[in-house]
């Protein structure tokens, strides 16, 4: 650890006005006490690390929270217990459902141009083209976020006029049974 002639005094005096209300909720959410101690002491080196920019931060009792919250997250991750599945019989494939869907790509350039022009370019240059999404974003000056919302509203919308449009037809479990082949 460092020499605390070294540390800011601004980190001793959040920590020791933080320190005791930052326990009590780790120790709530931990339910250990020793697992509580380990975590103020990874936070308090975390402000120690921070060292003079420390003393910058506007609401110090706020960051010192939201890096108990961030360790909480990470312990909970490491923690993470995977179950195994047991062993299932391997699922049969339906080539029958397979080919209809392959088929049934026909009808998609036909719907696809009969979209709205921001609907049908979206999908034809990130869906088919395979532009990334950012590049996407990038060129048409939009923000990542309303790239994925378009994106998704458009999908959105060619399967619902896949399925109008080409009268396409669902089995019991929800796959593609059969449809009305639409030509461009």
């Amino acid at each position: 650890m460092s020499n605390q002639s070294n540390m800011p005094p601004c980190i001793l005096s959040a920590w020791k006005l933080h320190e005791s209300e930052l326990h009590h909720w780790l120790l709530r959410q931990l339910g250990n006490q020793d697992d509580a101690a380990d975590a103020l002491h990874d936070i308090f080196l975390k402000a120690v690390s921070k060292g003079i920019v420390f003393c910058e931060i506007d609401n110090p009792r706020a960051w010192l929270f939201q890096v108990a919250r961030n360790y909480l997250i990470d312990t909970y991750r490491k923690d993470w217990k995977l179950i195994p599945l047991p062993n299932e019989p391997e699922i049969e494939i339906n080539t029958d459902v397979n080919a209809t869907v392959d088929e049934l790509t026909q009808c998609l350039p036909r719907v696809l141009s009969e979209l709205a022009l921001e609907d049908g370019d979206i999908i034809r240059r990130c869906d088919i083209e395979g532009v990334a999404l950012q590049h996407y974003a990038q060129s048409n000056h939009l923000t990542l976020s309303a790239t994925k919302s378009r994106i998704q509203r458009a999908r959105k919308r060619l399967r619902g006029n896949m399925i109008q449009k080409c009268r396409v037809v669902f089995d019991e479990h929800g796959s593609v049974c059969c449809f009305t082949p639409r030509k461009s």
